[in-house]
């Protein structure tokens, strides 16, 4: 009998976990991939910038995954809502989460639940037409904007915050977010670090493009960049922190700037209160010192006028229901990705919100071969009991043969060069799949 697996998460966790299954030697595994949304892919769909394009290809090796004969998708089914946990477990010989971390973690300071204060993960799913953040509605009636943060998604926001329509052309920023960010007035995004230069999170890749841009200057203040990216660092990471560092030196030449509008790097600089009455008015900053690798403060403030705070922080993951939570850590407990009997982890939910998407390759390789090694054949029914209780609950199961036809649906409504025109809401997919 053929081994039954269940992943419950459809991104690029989910999808590697799916690829080293299928493809395992003497593999006998029958694979259902369960998404609450309708399209696939998580992240790549929804988290990565819409003008990095090249980025998003990695959803053509998941595709060609969903098509072995062995793997099926079953998207717009939520576990906990449509089907329980419990319910997964008695039918499949395994089931692996891979959930991801949807939601942002909070600045926990005065004021951030001010109107105009939006969390990354809420912010690049607005902008990335994720059907949870549809109706966040920014307001981006403001010249100035503080992302709080220096990694790739707090540069991503700064970036698409500042670049022309003509630069975002060849992207697939939806026309809700592309027309609001058209129209606002922003002049100015503060991009801030508790920590220094050679501590920030972004690759030199995402840096560099922010000396590209057609109408924007990065400002770097040179009083704030050592010479030397210091001691105590491994080969690798030195060469990459020295890479960010002659990059900042190289905006730092600049001065202010000439262009209509700059992204500042402010470093050292610690959020403390949120200013303004109900809606976000300004921020308001501690400088800071690094001590022991820590960011300590100085008592010395200072506040940055702005209409919107975008903290990009990092990301949490929330229970799954019927799953075990470490509520401190927002992980699934798990050793080495095993969390139960027939119940596997990978990805986020697994570990944390680190690294690149191909970080999760290996969590997906590890859960495979566990699985192998704890199951051996399968014993349970899986997929036919799956389609029969979700047919009897009257689930719209959306198929991978489904997604395919509103990819399809959306690279035709595209004007070119832009990749597709993205459908952001279940009706408009479920209207292209019933005409």
């Amino acid at each position: 009998m053929s081994l039954n697996v269940a992943i419950v998460g459809s991104g690029p966790a989910g999808f590697y976990t799916a690829e080293a299954l299928s493809k395992g030697e003497g593999a006998d595994v029958r694979i259902d991939i369960i998404d609450r949304l309708a399209t696939p892919f998580g992240l790549i769909r929804a988290g990565v910038a819409p003008d990095h394009q090249t980025t998003k290809r990695v959803a053509e090796a998941f595709g060609r995954t969903a098509l072995r004969d062995e793997v099926r998708y079953f998207g717009n089914v939520k576990v906990g809502r449509d089907v329980s946990l419990d319910e997964l477990r008695e039918v499949y010989d395994a089931v692996v989460l891979a959930v991801g971390a949807p939601f942002d973690h909070l600045m926990k300071v005065p004021g951030e639940d001010k109107l105009g204060v939006y969390g990354s993960a809420a912010f690049v799913g607005w902008y990335n037409g994720h059907p949870d953040f549809l109706s966040l509605d920014p307001d981006l009636n403001t010249k100035a904007v503080a992302v709080i943060g220096v990694g790739n998604v707090a540069i991503d926001v700064a970036r698409v915050l500042v670049k022309t329509p003509e630069e975002m052309a060849t992207s697939d920023l939806p026309d809700h977010a592309a027309q609001a960010i058209q129209a606002a007035p922003i002049t100015d995004v503060y991009m801030i670090g508790r920590r220094g230069p050679v501590e920030a999170k972004f690759t030199n890749v995402e840096l560099r493009e922010m000396g590209k841009l057609e109408i924007c200057d990065p400002v770097v203040d040179p009083a704030q960049l050592p010479d030397t990216v210091g001691e105590g660092l491994d080969d690798r990471d030195a060469r990459l922190k020295a890479r960010n560092l002659a990059t900042l030196h190289e905006f730092a030449e600049r001065g202010q700037g000439e262009k209509a509008k700059r992204v500042h790097f402010v470093f050292y600089a610690s959020p403390v209160e949120v200013l303004g009455g109900e809606h976000v008015e300004g921020l308001r900053l501690e400088r800071t010192r690094i001590e022991g690798g820590r960011a300590v403060g100085t008592g010395e403030f200072f506040e940055i006028d702005c209409g919107l705070v975008v903290p990009s922080i990092g990301y949490r993951s929330v229970p799954v229901p019927g799953a075990p939570f470490d509520e401190r850590a927002c992980v699934v407990p798990n050793d080495d990705g095993r969390v139960a009997d027939g119940l596997y982890a990978v990805g986020w939910i697994k570990r944390g919100p680190t690294g690149i998407i191909a970080s999760n390759r290996p969590d997906g390789v590890t859960a495979a071969d566990h699985i192998r090694a704890d199951l051996g054949a399968g014993s349970k029914p899986g997929r036919e009991t799956l389609e029969t209780l979700l047919n009897e609950r009257q689930v719209r199961v959306i198929s991978y043969a489904d997604w395919q036809k509103i990819d399809a649906a959306e690279v035709a409504a595209a004007t070119p060069p832009a990749p597709r025109r993205k459908l952001v809401t279940l009706d408009d997919m479920l209207a292209v799949l019933d005409s």
